[in-house]
């Protein structure tokens, strides 16, 4: 790169964040007009107003922009169809932050080569979502501890049930599928509720506030011993409907099942039959495997399911929790040290 980093803001970015990434260093020149990119709805609305469009005049000096860049905040319109076009019309491209926490399945996604792949880094968002996803992961396990299910339908019909004894966290035993970002935040949570915590690890090794760490090959005799199972996996080959028919069936009977990670590592036809069956308690998903979820999916209307649309891990200050990675990352880079959260180009996550 030149004396002169030249970061192009691809996606929308607050005018008033954007100083936490030229206060980085001098050589900092952001690329950036307002014009040409969409307003934002909401805080971490990366994608902006659908309605936006550029007229073709703008969509070429948009192009011509990302063009000069040394580094993209963020992947052009947060759509994978757009990176390749600008990683090929861009040779002196270095590096491309995405604003996801799992931006390797969009790298994936933008079916680059090999060689594109090799001379450009991608870096992720991890990190910035973990404690907004896991108090919906830990909303999750009280809830089904605590019959949520039921006590909606109970007071929707009025009804004045017997008393019951529910389920108490602090004896249960929650197992978190991915001790990435996320599970770690989860594991520290239902630790401090007193829960036993087990959790899976592509290398196992101590991990904070987690009582066990095994592989994900020990899968079918850990979710035998769970209450609550919270799902923090990337979408990735080999967690493609990974929590299926067979481990539904070697689950613990009246278990709880929470996703917080993608939703297609759920085998969502074998989850319905195991909601309807009875062999599984509950379901509380942020992400499914089709979003916006199918108006025809069983699960809209099964009382045992609690969906919400993907929006579990926005916050307030998602936005600003992204630049400071950035910049963080961006003080790496001029250092020469390595970057953090690198996407695996092999494995994409």
């Amino acid at each position: 790169m030149s004396s002169t980093i030249k970061v192009a803001i691809a996606t929308p970015l607050d005018p008033g964040l954007r100083h936490l990434l030229t206060e980085v260093d001098p050589s900092v020149d952001l690329l950036v007009d307002d014009a040409l990119l969409p307003p934002q709805r909401f805080p971490g609305d990366h994608e902006g107003d659908p309605a936006f469009r550029r007229t073709r005049k703008q969509q070429a000096v948009f192009d011509s922009l990302l063009s000069e860049a040394d580094i993209f905040y963020g992947i052009p319109d947060t759509r994978p169809a757009a990176l390749a076009p600008a990683v090929r019309a861009n040779p002196g491209l270095r590096w491309v932050q995405t604003m996801a926490a799992g931006g390797g399945a969009q790298v994936k996604a933008a079916d680059l080569t090999a060689e594109e792949l090799e001379r450009v880094l991608f870096t992720t968002s991890a990190g910035v979502h973990g404690r907004p996803l896991a108090e919906f992961a830990i909303l999750g396990v009280l809830a089904g501890a605590k019959d949520l299910p039921r006590l909606q339908s109970q007071q929707a019909a009025r009804h004045w049930s017997d008393r019951w004894a529910m389920k108490q966290v602090h004896e249960q035993t929650v197992l978190v599928v991915g001790l990435g970002g996320i599970g770690k935040e989860t594991a520290r949570l239902a630790k401090a509720l007193g829960a036993t915590v087990l959790g899976t690890k592509r290398q196992p090794g101590p991990v904070d506030h987690v009582d066990e760490v095994h592989p994900l090959s020990a899968l079918p005799e850990l979710v035998g011993r769970a209450d609550a199972i919270v799902f923090t996996l990337p979408g990735t080959t080999a967690t493609d409907g990974l929590y299926g028919a067979e481990l539904i069936a070697a689950t613990k009977p009246g278990a709880v099942i929470v996703n917080v990670g993608r939703g297609t590592v759920i085998n969502e036809p074998s989850l319905i039959d195991g909601l309807q069956s009875g062999h599984l308690a509950s379901a509380f998903l942020d992400v499914v495997a089709v979003e916006p979820l199918p108006t025809e999916s069983p699960l809209w209307a099964m009382p045992q399911v609690v969906i919400a649309p993907h929006t579990a891990a926005l916050s307030p200050h998602e936005d600003r929790r992204i630049a400071e990675l950035f910049a963080t990352n961006l003080r790496r880079l001029i250092d020469g040290k390595e970057l953090l959260n690198v996407v695996d180009t092999q494995h994409f996550y």
